[in-house]
């Protein structure tokens, strides 16, 4: 398991035969690490190629992330999607860029998120990589 995996973190993963390799951004270094063990720990992976990129330490992202979180789920419409033990919209923010990563139910709400992002001070720019669950998901 991933104990300190948050929704300011995003992990992906490709697989390639026996082979995973993992992408994505993390907020802790040791969720870097953790992540890689868990996979290798899987039956029948036998090689892992850990891409998973550390996010530089920073006060004022640090700031940028909560102040997002207070924009996109104290919104009415998007706090259904904060239910749960890691909230679906995920918030990475790198140096002041801030990414959104996630599945949501409609472009509405996509879209909502993504106005309500661009709403945080001190942002220099948001890319909105939300998906919308297609039909029966």
């Amino acid at each position: 398991m991933l104990p300190y995996l948050s929704l300011f973190d995003n992990l992906e993963y490709k697989v390639e035969g026996t082979k995973v390799t993992l992408l994505g951004q993390v907020v802790r270094p040791t969720l870097k690490e953790d992540a890689g063990r868990v996979v290798k720990g899987i039956e029948g992976v036998t090689e892992v190629d850990n891409q998973i990129e550390v996010l530089p330490p920073s006060p004022m992202d640090d700031g940028i992330r909560h102040q997002e979180f207070r924009a996109i789920y104290s919104f009415p419409a998007l706090s259904r999607y904060a239910e749960g033990a890691i909230p679906q919209i995920h918030i990475i923010v790198n140096n002041g860029h801030v990414t959104l990563e996630g599945i949501v139910d409609s472009q509405g709400d996509k879209d909502m998120a993504g106005l309500r992002a661009n709403t945080v001070p001190n942002v220099f720019s948001v890319t909105n990589n939300l998906q919308v669950a297609g039909p029966g998901k």
